[in-house]
């Protein structure tokens, strides 16, 4: 990572894995010289981030995210868009404009063979990752190649405190009028008034 250092590099994550995953990957991303940014829809979100002043919360409806998400990419030059899941609205929405701006993409998500781990790829995942145009033989002989030991699994898939305590901060939130849900998965922050 050392070739970050000329801070030229600007990441923006997105929703992330509930947990400190986010966080502690912008940490070493900072460590190697580069900016990181949190665009944040929900207190959840916010919860697990820092530092707050690399903190933007989305606080709008969710037909002003496409305008304000150019606005961000814009102001703070990002280089780089690290997001988990590729098929949730804004996350959709963001990866149409960063492609169109040559802006690197990078997803993070679920493990597609193994449940307790994180897959990463280059642009999408899911259906529409590259491995979508491989054939299973393609994929056996590139595997072939691979020094790759594969770690036993953890005695447990991850760590449930950071669930308990996402689920707790919503529930709490939404009682008291925090979060306005709307349809297509998406949860947006609004002032408590």
């Amino acid at each position: 990572m050392n070739n970050l250092r000329n801070d030229k590099h600007c990441f923006v994550f997105l929703q992330g894995p509930h947990g400190p995953f986010f966080a502690q990957l912008a940490k070493m991303l900072r460590h190697a010289g580069a900016r990181c940014i949190r665009v944040g829809f929900n207190r959840g979100d916010q919860a697990f981030w820092s530092p707050m002043s690399d903190y933007i919360a989305f606080r709008h409806d969710h037909s002003a995210w496409p305008e304000t998400f150019e606005r961000i990419l814009t102001e703070h030059h990002v280089t780089d868009l690290v997001l988990y899941g590729d098929t949730r609205a804004i996350h959709a929405q963001a990866i149409e404009i960063a492609k169109a701006r040559g802006i690197k993409i990078h997803v993070f998500e679920e493990g597609y063979l193994r449940p307790y781990w994180v897959t990463y790829e280059r642009n999408e995942s899911n259906g529409h990752s590259r491995l979508m145009d491989m054939t299973l033989q393609e994929m056996q002989d590139a595997l072939k190649h691979s020094d790759l030991e594969v770690p036993l699994p953890p005695s447990h898939w991850g760590d449930t405190r950071h669930h308990v305590f996402y689920g707790y901060l919503t529930s709490l939130f939404r009682s008291r009028n925090f979060l306005l849900y709307l349809r297509n998965d998406t949860a947006l922050v609004l002032d408590a008034q």
